[in-house]
């Protein structure tokens, strides 16, 4: 049975990227021109600060250079975290991304943007914002009704100290 590049790489890499607290979350092989580049992608349930990333950066480049999972060519490594809308598709993702505001693809079609409240192993529970002056509403997506999931930006949201200081007020 043959294995890929990226499945050879992630089987050297993963255990590496967990002794630092870290989750292997990506590996992508690229081309770029003549280069290649190899772009690992970690994180934790906390994130992981520019300290951790210089220093899973720094033990991968070694563990690397002592093999030839990337043969004989130069290639650069570019170690990061996954993206600000990034896409949920593990267990975990769903719990690092509550609080989040998310747009869900729905497996009969449809979509629903909505605040991931809580995880468990079925599902997720929601606050679904309210459109035009209506409070937000609650509810439940089971993971198999969802097809696709992304974290989305918001520029503008309120912090809930913020907010709870205004309800006081």
């Amino acid at each position: 049975m043959s294995t890929t590049q990226s499945e050879r790489l992630r089987e050297l890499l993963e255990p590496l990227v967990g002794s630092q607290g870290l989750d292997l979350e990506e590996i992508a092989v690229d081309s770029v021109g003549r280069k290649r580049v190899l772009r690992v992608v970690v994180d934790s349930d906390t994130g992981a600060d520019l300290d951790q990333i210089a220093d899973v950066s720094r033990a991968l480049s070694a563990k690397l250079d002592e093999t030839d999972a990337m043969g004989e060519g130069e290639y650069t490594l570019e170690v990061g975290t996954p993206g600000a809308e990034r896409l949920l598709t593990e267990h975990r993702h769903y719990v690092r991304a509550t609080g989040r505001l998310v747009r869900f693809q729905l497996t009969e079609g449809g979509e629903l943007v909505a605040r991931i409240l809580d995880v468990d192993d079925e599902g997720v529970e929601l606050e679904v914002p309210g459109v035009k002056g209506r409070k937000a509403t609650a509810r439940r997506l089971a993971f198999p009704e969802i097809a696709r999931a992304r974290v989305q930006v918001e520029f503008n949201r309120k912090d809930e100290k913020s907010h709870k200081k205004e309800e006081e007020a």
